[in-house]
């Protein structure tokens, strides 16, 4: 029977200033619950960007990026191979956490969305959704309004309704859904995770 989420709004997560001051993070969960920066497989949070900066390393950390309010910002890595201006909302950009990055703003502050998962047992895939179709099923999932306000439905489970702001997290068996925008501006993110396969030993 399919488990109904847990609803978080980002409005009642914990903010956190940076180390170096350029900005806030809102954590909006973290796999295993109890993780930490040291052990967690994957970690989902908004960042509020207000200078420029470094981004900080993360060996062994798939990241991805995407801009949610503001001009946004031109991503740097230190050598140069990684040279991207990320100005689009909701398009997702994704790089190796261990890549030193330099972060710029383009016409001031702004806000994005962040998705980090350890490379050797998770694989995240986060896309862009308009709420207008179904939605897989997937070992774990978040589906993030980002802007105006959507339903979600899935066989013997409640109606689920998200408004800006809010997120849907299904930590263990995310069933197949089909998520229906209720106003033409919505945009939602979606990130489905996969537990990688481990060899047998």
């Amino acid at each position: 029977m399919p488990v109904s989420p847990t609803i978080i709004d980002l409005r009642e997560t914990t903010v956190q200033p940076w180390k170096n001051g350029a900005g806030l993070t809102r954590e909006i969960a973290v796999g295993p619950v109890d993780a930490n920066f040291a052990d967690f497989d994957w970690r989902i949070s908004v960042a509020e960007i207000a200078r420029d900066a470094p981004f900080s390393a993360f060996p062994g950390i798939d990241r991805c990026i995407v801009l949610l309010q503001g001009r946004g910002m031109q991503l740097r890595s230190e050598d140069g191979a990684i040279d991207m201006r990320l100005n689009t909302p909701f398009e997702p950009f994704r790089f190796a956490g261990e890549v030193p990055m330099g972060a710029a703003l383009i016409d001031g502050g702004c806000i994005d969305f962040n998705v980090m998962v350890r490379r050797s047992k998770w694989r995240a895939d986060v896309t862009e959704d308009l709420g207008a179709g179904n939605i897989e099923l997937a070992p774990a999932s978040f589906v993030y309004c980002a802007r105006g306000e959507v339903t979600i439905d899935a066989d013997a489970m409640p109606t689920t309704i998200l408004r800006e702001g809010q997120g849907a997290l299904w930590r263990c068996g995310a069933p197949s859904r089909k998520a229906c925008a209720q106003t033409a501006d919505t945009r939602l993110l979606l990130v489905q995770l996969h537990e990688l396969c481990r060899d047998a030993a």
